[in-house]
């Protein structure tokens, strides 16, 4: 398996201490895939986080539109389906291009939603972005594992 797995966040890019973590789970990552992170935050999403959730989701969709067209798409919303490490892996599985989505502050709006080939949750609680981005990094090299026999999983 070698593909393409890129996750697209609505946050401001930054070099904290979450970052080397994110850094360790893309380069273990990488005997099997290419992953990479997209911090987006524009000037358009900023003005609109300060009137709204329905601005914000709108801004969210018009920095996430172009994205939709290559690859499999994969939203992570609280109401999504939830999956235990193996199904997770089935995502991953036969698939050149993955795309996966975190919602800004106010989420994901249902059209966006619907745009998408998986929803899905990674838990019922609500994480900080940089804790989602650890926890999506974490299981995509587990399921990576997974499909490749590598013992990480056991």
């Amino acid at each position: 398996m070698n593909c393409k797995i890129n996750i697209y966040q609505i946050v401001k890019k930054s070099n904290d201490n979450f970052e080397p973590l994110v850094q360790e789970f893309i380069k273990m990552s990488s005997r099997w895939a290419k992953v990479e992170v997209h911090s987006l935050f524009t000037k358009q999403i900023s003005k609109a986080q300060t009137l709204g959730e329905k601005e914000s989701q709108q801004a969210y969709n018009e920095v996430y539109a172009s994205k939709l067209d290559s690859g499999y798409n994969i939203a992570l919303d609280v109401l999504g389906q939830k999956l235990d490490s193996f199904k997770f892996s089935k995502l991953l599985e036969d698939k050149i291009t993955i795309n996966f989505f975190i919602g800004g502050a106010y989420g994901f709006d249902r059209k966006f939603l619907s745009k998408c080939d998986k929803v899905i949750s990674l838990s019922e609680l609500t994480y900080a972005h940089k804790i989602a981005n650890i926890v999506l990094c974490e299981q995509i090299f587990r399921s990576l594992c997974i499909l490749n026999n590598h013992p990480y999983h056991k």
